[in-house]
């Protein structure tokens, strides 16, 4: 561990200027337009985290455990899409990956060399019971045992995640998550995976992001299972969030004290104009996207105007179901990337916003962090918010000196922590911050092209390179663990 840094205020970027602190930027309602020169914001100090925040890397097991089907593994549906033509950017899969099912030490050792306080990671359903339902592979549960095991042994905080995804192929060829059977069966493996590694873990997230297992993966079928009907993605959204109420019911039954709760994508959604049209747009996008989740898990229900737009596309509820999904939770994990920006017509053009774009043509906006957490502080009973997932996608080639230089990356991570630290001064409960992704990976319907990581993974030899990203964010861990005793 380094002294404490000679300026407390310093930001996480070894380059950046400290700054004056200036007043938050206009919301992004006010000002749909904002140029770069209007998102100043102050720079991560230790003052702004408290003694107990916690600071982290987060991946998932589809995206960088390869290992397809070693070790008596199932198939997966991300398996199965990833074999349809064209559906994969540059036509791969994750039958390799990263390597990190074989690579678990070197990996283990790589994260405690960051300094972190917590990885964030996800249980491959079908790894550990491989059609779904029926018998418990051992060796599968043997890694997550190593895994878990591993962190503790380094002082880092294991996060779990239950389902990022990666359903068992057996249940999807019985309706996957259109079929209520598959909610009973989540239930089944909360509790098996609970009864094994519950009593190690420092929080369990039922699902990560079940708007895209909805939307992405029955709607739009741009994800897996593929699926493209309006009606099955809705019914798909409740049959996650049932399951969800069920799983943490029963792991509480079962003696679990971690913390539990869920992983939502959110972002604030803007009008692109003052229009009416695009107003009332932005308005049903935000119901789409956070008050369809939101609502039922803090207020028992779903809201009204997205009933109305799904019309006879709207879920079928059964009796007792929402009490069940209202369940309390302890904490709701948000994944944020960027704003929302919102036109009635559909003619919005981030290149034409004069922001700066990440490599998946993102704005980069961290107001909207902000926005988006003091929003969620506002409008409901959270006890305890995370940025379970926060990163940039930048093209980052390795340069004659062997290193990655990643200017990019580390000033929208120093911005977006920055963004925390202004939703904590405003009262939002933050918890902790984990960095997306911990390394270049699988990158679901992009392929490999798009690199997220603060470690580089050069795909032919699975080499691990820190990024400078990672670096600064090593350091400034350090400076905030310093600054405060730790």
């Amino acid at each position: 561990m380094s002294p404490p840094d000679s300026n407390p205020t310093a930001s996480m970027a070894s380059t950046s200027t400290p700054s004056s602190s200036p007043s938050p930027a206009a919301s992004p309602a006010s000002a749909p337009h904002a140029t770069p020169a209007a998102l100043a914001l102050p720079t991560a100090s230790a003052a702004d985290f408290p003694a107990d925040f916690v600071w982290g890397v987060a991946t998932s097991a589809f995206q960088i455990e390869g290992a397809a089907d070693a070790d008596g593994k199932g198939p997966s549906i991300w398996d199965s899409f990833c074999r349809q033509p064209g559906v994969i950017a540059d036509g791969s899969d994750g039958d390799v990956a990263c390597g990190h099912y074989d690579r678990l030490e070197q990996d283990l050792d790589m994260i405690r060399d960051l300094g972190v306080d917590a990885y964030r990671f996800s249980v491959s359903w079908p790894r550990v019971r491989p059609t779904g339902d029926g018998d418990w592979n051992e060796p599968g549960l043997v890694f997550y045992e190593r895994l878990v095991d591993g962190l503790i042994a380094r002082g880092i905080k294991p996060y779990l995640t239950l389902n990022h995804w990666d359903l068992p192929q057996a249940l999807q060829d019985v309706g996957g998550w259109g079929n209520r059977a598959t909610v009973e069966r989540f239930v089944e493996y909360a509790v098996g995976i609970a009864k094994r590694l519950g009593g190690k873990v420092a929080s369990i997230a039922t699902h990560n992001e079940p708007w895209v297992m909805a939307q992405l993966g029955h709607e739009t079928g741009v994800f897996a299972p593929g699926i493209k009907d309006r009606r099955i993605a809705a019914q798909v959204s409740h049959h996650l969030l049932v399951s969800h109420g069920l799983a943490v019911t029963a792991m509480r039954a079962l003696g679990v004290t971690a913390p539990l709760g869920i992983v939502l994508n959110l972002a604030p959604m803007v009008p692109a104009t003052d229009s009416a049209a695009d107003r009332a747009k932005a308005r049903l996008e935000d119901g789409k996207l956070r008050r369809w989740y939101m609502d039922p898990l803090f207020k028992g229900g779903y809201p009204r105007d997205v009933l109305d737009d799904l019309g006879h596309a709207a879920p079928y509820v059964e009796a007792g179901d929402m009490a069940l999904i209202q369940v309390p939770i302890d904490f709701v994990g948000v994944n944020y990337y960027s704003r929302g920006m919102i036109s009635a017509d559909g003619s919005w053009d981030a290149k034409a916003g004069g922001l700066e774009l990440t490599d998946m043509g993102w704005e980069v906006y961290p107001q909207g962090l902000t926005d988006l957490l003091v929003g969620l502080h506002r409008d409901y009973a959270v006890k305890r918010l995370y940025v379970t997932e926060n990163g940039g996608a930048f093209k980052d080639p390795i340069g004659a000196d062997g290193r990655v230089h990643d200017e990019d990356r580390t000033r929208y991570l120093d911005t977006h922590i920055a963004a925390v630290g202004e939703a904590l001064r405003q009262g939002a409960p933050m918890g902790g911050y984990m960095v997306w992704s911990l390394m270049d990976n699988f990158e679901w319907a992009s392929g490999y092209e798009k690199r997220f990581g603060i470690v580089h993974v050069d795909y032919a030899t699975l080499a691990r390179t820190p990024k400078d990203s990672a670096v600064a964010y090593r350091d400034f861990v350090r400076r905030q663990r310093a600054a405060r005793g730790g």
